[in-house]
């Protein structure tokens, strides 16, 4: 399968954050892209770096001019796009969204983001409420798609119930960088854990996994932090967890990268994972914390 993914810096100018994916879109699609992956929330800046009532007016329902505007865009193209929207499900009801369209321009489904954090210039809980539509693969015309979304991509129990649903890919739209009163270090230390328990995601399942980050440095509007500095490194690993493509830290990146799904069969047969799993044994992981 040849994807794409979109790899780029925000602007407060939702039009122009439009015309500019549908530029890439384009592109990609010309290069002989079949699926194309933008990153989160990608029609406007990372709002969460502040708690303000009025940003929720950001939010729209689905369908909207929005959703139209992107189906018209994978129908024109002929591909499936994975976008990642603010729905407005009802007034003062908000989620974090990601919205699939099919290569005919039809919703081929959608995936409300389940885990919401609550940090610093990261105050999604003020915005988002828990998705409830379950961790359910959709199916497009390029196949299986295990869409979750950022906060998501820590979670191994996340991956592996989209890969038990029989997800054939793992993808993450992403919205995460770094502040500045983290020393250099440690920022590289965070960095390289999110890459590295993605790898392991791919790795445990057998599943490519495609996370497509936003670049660019966003000030934060209260003047509390030093705002976000997204650290790009979008990638695209195969189903032992190599990388198959690695995309640079501040540069933006539009690239097709092909994958071979044929090859994640042969990987689990070789590490049979999903036969040796003890289910008999895992029903603590229902449950918070095993207290004595």
């Amino acid at each position: 399968m040849k994807i794409g993914i979109i790899q780029q810096h925000n602007s407060a100018d939702k039009a122009e954050n439009q015309r500019r994916i549908a530029d890439a879109v384009r592109s990609l699609a010309a290069s002989g892209a079949r699926l194309i992956v933008n990153r989160e929330l990608h029609d406007s800046l990372y709002f969460c770096q502040t708690e303000n009532v009025d940003l929720c007016s950001l939010a729209e329902p689905i369908p909207s001019s929005t959703t139209d505007f992107y189906s018209s865009l994978a129908r024109q193209t002929s591909t499936v796009i994975v976008t990642s929207l603010f729905e407005r499900r009802a007034p003062g009801l908000y989620h974090n969204t990601a919205v699939v369209f099919d290569s005919d321009g039809s919703v081929a489904g959608r995936y409300r983001k389940m885990h919401i954090p609550d940090d610093p210039a990261y105050y999604e809980k003020f915005y988002f409420t828990p998705g409830d539509l379950g961790f359910k693969p959709i199916d497009t015309s390029v196949g299986r798609l295990g869409v979750l979304v950022c906060w998501d991509q820590w979670y191994p129990e996340a991956a592996r119930l989209m890969a038990l649903a029989g997800a054939e890919i793992l993808i993450y739209p992403t919205a995460i960088g770094t502040e500045s009163s983290d020393s250099p270090e440690e920022q590289e230390r965070q960095r390289q854990a999110w890459i590295t328990v993605q790898r392991g995601h791919a790795i445990a399942n057998g599943l490519p996994v495609v996370t497509v980050n936003r670049t660019g440095h966003e000030p934060d509007p209260s003047g509390q932090t030093g705002g976000i500095s997204f650290w790009g490194s979008s990638f695209v690993a195969g189903p032992q967890g190599e990388f198959l493509h690695q995309s640079p830290v501040c540069e933006e990146d539009c690239v097709v990268v092909d994958v071979d799904m044929a090859r994640c069969e042969q990987v689990r047969r070789w590490w049979p994972f999903l036969r040796d799993r003890r289910i008999d044994a895992y029903s603590g992981l229902v449950k918070r914390y095993l207290d004595e």
